[in-house]
């Protein structure tokens, strides 16, 4: 039977930080990070629940960390709930599979977005402006069109209201010039590294995000990757330019939302049970493509 989680409170260990999905514990020098099956949407937390989606948030993770270890070091150290310390003993039924103990690391305040497809706010600025993050594009683009080459699109990171796309330009005077240019490079050869082997499974990854950290003076990748919240997949028997795809996303979540009369400014309202379900099943569905497992 699948247990879904809005929270999770482990009384008996230091909370650092909750996030919008995930909750961060200290654990000594170290930190433990739990992902909820809470979901976000233009930038609320919804009152809905989706089952399996906080497994799924780390078990792909863990699975993309592993596969690109040889691009970037990451944080993670275990995502196996036997082998975490004592402390978390009597909490394992709980940590099992949606957990991850990692390094701690100094946050790089940029999101890292990397895009190969014209999609989402991309194709709205290109629409706009003829650009994307200050990079110029050829004219008669169309919505969803792969990009010649993929591109490296940083936005702001924004604690509270929406990131913003900012040029690489602009994220040379947040970070310094040569670190900037380190991330970009590692960014677009993380895209291009998973992209290949997705669409070996049927799935296009049209843009994603990363974070960063640094460890003394070794850049890694930190949060999560390649994941149903952090990335757009496309399935690629389905795909066709000049209009929005079908998605095994968050986006799905976002386009009935898009549908209702919510202002996005009030409380959000709830899902309806069918999209619950719908939402899991996508999420779920994309786990198992991607990493080739039959189970969480």
């Amino acid at each position: 039977m699948t247990e879904s989680y809005s929270d999770i409170s482990l009384p008996d260990v230091k909370l650092f930080k909750k996030g919008k999905v995930r909750n961060l514990y200290e654990i000594g020098d170290k930190l433990l990070i739990v992902a909820t099956d809470r979901i976000s949407a233009f930038d609320f937390v919804l009152p809905s629940i989706i089952p399996d989606k906080g497994k799924v948030l780390t078990q792909l993770s863990r699975f993309w960390f592993d596969y690109t270890a040889l691009v970037v070091p990451n944080h993670m150290i275990t995502a196996d709930a036997a082998e975490f310390p004592p402390v978390l003993a009597k909490h394992r039924d709980v940590l099992d599979k949606r957990s991850m103990l990692v390094r701690r690391a100094q946050v790089v305040p940029v999101e890292c977005v990397v895009r190969g497809y014209l999609s989402g706010s991309g194709w709205k600025e290109y629409k706009a402006t003829g650009k994307v993050c200050g990079l110029k594009l050829p004219a008669g683009r169309r919505e969803s069109d792969r990009l010649e080459e993929p591109i490296f699109t940083p936005s702001t990171k924004a604690e509270v209201g929406h990131d913003e796309n900012i040029s690489f330009k602009d994220m040379q005077k947040i970070v310094a010039p040569a670190l900037a240019k380190k991330i970009r490079k590692v960014s677009l050869e993380l895209y291009q590294r998973a992209s290949l082997h997705a669409l070996s499974r049927g799935i296009i990854i049209a843009d994603t995000k990363f974070e960063f950290g640094l460890i003394g003076e070794d850049l890694v990748l930190i949060d999560e990757i390649f994941t149903p919240d952090s990335s757009r997949f496309w399935p690629l028997v389905t795909y066709e330019p000049g209009k929005s795809q079908p998605s095994l996303d968050k986006q799905f979540v976002r386009n009935y939302l898009e549908s209702t009369s919510w202002d996005k400014k009030s409380d959000p309202p709830a899902l309806p049970p069918d999209i619950i379900a719908k939402t899991s099943e996508k999420y779920v569905e994309i786990f198992k493509l991607l990493s080739g497992k039959t189970a969480l």
